[in-house]
Order: C-alpha cells, then sequence, then structure tokens
C-alpha cells in the first residue's frame, strides 16, 4: 500500500477547483450559463492556454485582457470588463451550493488543530468562493495565482505560496486534482505533492509517478497523517 512520508511536513496546501469540490459538481450547475456564453468560454479557454505558458507578469489581469481582446476583436477595456462580468463575478453564485469533497473540509480542521499551517492557491481568485465551507478562516495564507502574476505549474506562484508560509518548499504537502498544474508545479519547486483523482479513476488503478501519494478519497490522504 502507498505510503506518504509526512515527516518533515509542516504546512499543507490545497487547491481549491476540482480539489476542495469535484469539478463536475459545478459544470453540472453552469451547464446552462456555459451555453449562453459558449463562445465566449471558448475563447476565454484558449487565452487561458496562452497565460500558463507565459512568465510572471507584474500586469497579469492586464496582459490576459489585452489577449481576449485580441480573440474578441475589442478593446482591452471592454474585454477586462466582460471577463469580471462573465467569468469572476458571473461565476460567484455558482459555488454557493455545491457541496466540498467529503471529508476533506474535516481534513483540513485536523489538521489545523495538530499544529500544520494551512494554505489555499488557485489560479482563481480566492475570494470568488465565499468562505469556502469555512477553509478560509483556518487559512494561514491564501492566494490566487493571477495575483501572483503567472498560472501554475509558473513556479512563481508555489513559491510565493512558501513564502507566505514562512516554510521552505519541501516542509509542503500540496495537494491538487490537475496533474500538469498541480503535481509538476509543486514538485518543480520541491514541495511534496498528493493528487487527487476520481473514484473511476481508482478503481483503475491510476498512478502518478511524480506524485508523492496519489488518493480518491480524502479519508485515504487522512490516514497518512492520522493513523490509528
Amino acid at each position: 500500500m502507498e505510503q506518504l512520508d509526512i515527516t518533515n511536513i509542516k504546512g499543507v496546501a490545497f487547491d481549491i477547483d476540482g480539489t476542495l469540490y469535484r469539478t463536475w459538481k459545478l459544470n453540472v450547475r453552469m451547464s446552462i450559463y456555459f451555453l449562453c456564453h459558449s463562445f465566449f468560454f471558448l475563447k476565454y479557454g484558449l487565452v487561458r492556454n496562452i497565460m500558463h505558458r507565459t512568465d510572471a507578469l507584474p500586469n497579469f489581469v492586464e496582459v490576459q485582457s489585452e489577449h481576449m481582446a485580441k480573440k474578441l476583436k475589442t478593446t482591452p477595456e471592454e474585454a477586462k470588463a466582460r471577463l469580471d462580468k462573465i467569468v469572476y463575478k458571473g461565476l460567484e453564485k455558482y459555488f454557493n451550493k455545491i457541496k466540498p469533497c467529503r471529508g476533506s473540509v474535516e481534513f483540513i480542521r485536523e489538521l489545523k488543530e495538530h499544529g500544520y499551517k494551512i494554505a489555499l492557491l488557485s489560479d482563481f481568485p480566492p475570494e470568488q468562493k465565499g468562505e469556502i465551507w469555512g477553509v478560509k478562516e483556518m487559512c494561514d495564507f491564501l492566494i490566487g495565482s493571477e495575483e501572483a502574476g503567472a498560472l501554475k505549474p509558473h513556479p512563481v506562484p508555489f513559491k510565493k505560496l512558501a513564502e507566505g508560509l514562512g516554510l521552505p518548499p519541501e516542509q509542503i504537502l500540496y495537494i491538487g486534482n490537475n496533474h500538469k498544474y498541480d503535481v509538476v508545479g509543486s514538485k518543480n519547486v520541491g514541495m511534496k505533492a498528493a493528487w487527487l483523482i476520481s473514484p473511476i479513476e481508482a478503481v483503475f488503478g491510476k498512478k502518478s509517478k511524480l506524485a508523492d501519494f496519489t488518493f480518491s478519497h480524502y479519508k485515504q490522504l487522512r490516514d497518512q497523517f492520522f493513523k490509528k
């Protein structure tokens, strides 16, 4: 059975989207909204692919708006306004009734009670999700990678996360569901990584050669920290 070495871990950081809740739950809730704005989201996806490959920027929002303006054939100001309305503000309401992954919030609370530092790092503004099922108040540090100037897997967001926690990267476990962005990004700066997969993937024995631990349910990860 796979084991996670937590000997030197002093901080545990989480991605939000797809990690603290299952992505399909959001997709179901916003399916009609997505169809109504399908052209916009198609262009937005292309722009995000560009931004994922872009080096760290002091003006991330402006550059993203410029790319979006080219795709929409409009001005950067109009593109920025539409991004805010459709993506950032527009998606807020869809998070209100999404339930977190079973055991995730309880696991974070237990980590906090045992003295681990807690952090969130998301490619979207954490404040977009409100109080994040009470996790926000337990955080020692939280940051959106846009605020950091670069999207995952760029090293800058992960390095800023380590700085915010006041810990060296090797003392942090980063938990995420996206292998390319979460696992690769965190491992590249020296963190340990835990990869959340779907229950179906787990049935077929999917594993990561790079991640330190692969799991499909938070109880599996919790048992690595708090074995009875």
